[in-house]
């Protein structure tokens, strides 16, 4: 088992499945028990798409799914964890990604280069538990709440455009998408 509080391993697990992100530093993405499968495929691909270093899920509701069409699964790392906070890469910020009034506006906020952007259910919320470990609090403003795969895809787009980067214009060989 790696021990990602390791600084050795947590290079070697990056240097073992290297993303297509260009920029400095790496993002993850964690989701707090995901009721809805289908939100888990298109997190994946969204994670894929733009470059994050691995996508950790807690809770038991996960299986592959048809809206993952590029097979993420297979080209970064997937963990099924007991408990996020355990995964969490050395010297990472973790950065709880909420509605909540207290939070600061996705528009106002500074990414850190080392991210791991925790996401709640569907049906439910973060709660004091895992947000007591994320050092930031952020949310979309919107009129409503928003589809989970879409807040993955806001907020890593919202990383990726604020480094002043493009995700990878090249797909790689045998890959679809």
């Amino acid at each position: 088992m790696i021990r990602t509080h390791d600084r050795k391993a947590a290079t070697a697990m990056h240097q073992a499945f290297p993303a297509s992100w260009k920029g400095p530093g790496y993002a993850a993405v964690g989701l707090y028990n995901p009721k809805r499968r289908e939100n888990v495929g298109g997190v994946l691909r969204a994670s894929f798409c733009f470059g994050a270093a691995l996508v950790a899920i807690s809770g038991s509701r996960y299986r592959v799914q048809s809206t993952d069409t590029a097979d993420a699964y297979r080209h970064l790392p997937l963990l099924q964890v007991d408990d996020l906070r355990s995964v969490v890469p050395y010297d990472c910020i973790p950065v709880a990604i909420e509605r909540r009034n207290d939070a600061i506006a996705l528009p106002d906020y500074g990414h850190p280069e080392r991210a791991f952007y925790v996401f709640g259910p569907e049906d439910g919320d973060l709660g004091p538990s895992v947000l007591s470990w994320c050092r930031d609090l952020v949310y979309i403003p919107s009129n409503h709440s928003i589809n989970l795969a879409a807040v993955v895809n806001i907020v890593l787009y919202d990383r990726m455009s604020k480094y002043g980067l493009q995700a990878a214009s090249q797909e790689a060989p045998g890959i679809k998408s």
